[in-house]
């Protein structure tokens, strides 16, 4: 049997995945303005964001079947599978608000 989560560990989990979906959302909403010309992206971005998500779905499998193989508990296991995106959301999300809006 997995040992209980605490109340903080559960919190610490829903906060990190909200953050990350906060994140997402915003990274979503820029590539959109990018899109349609209202914010400034590379020529590269629509294709980066394809490749990006592979590489990140891949490394957060991997990441939860290692938890899942030394037998960690629940929590732990999906903490370890959103670093992988969290990481990525993160980075894309101060990448290019430092862009801005306005023409490329």
């Amino acid at each position: 049997m997995y040992p209980m989560m605490t109340p903080a560990q559960w919190i610490a989990l829903s906060l990190r995945t909200g953050m990350m979906l906060m994140e997402a959302q915003m990274v979503i909403g820029m590539r959109m303005l990018g899109m349609m010309g209202m914010w400034r992206v590379t020529p590269s971005e629509t294709a980066r964001m394809s490749s990006e998500k592979v590489a990140a779905a891949g490394e957060s499998a991997l990441a939860a079947s290692r938890a899942v193989m030394a037998g960690k508990p629940p929590a732990a296991i999906a903490d370890l599978a959103l670093k992988p995106i969290a990481r990525r959301t993160r980075s894309n999300a101060r990448r290019l608000a430092a862009r801005g809006p306005g023409k490329p």
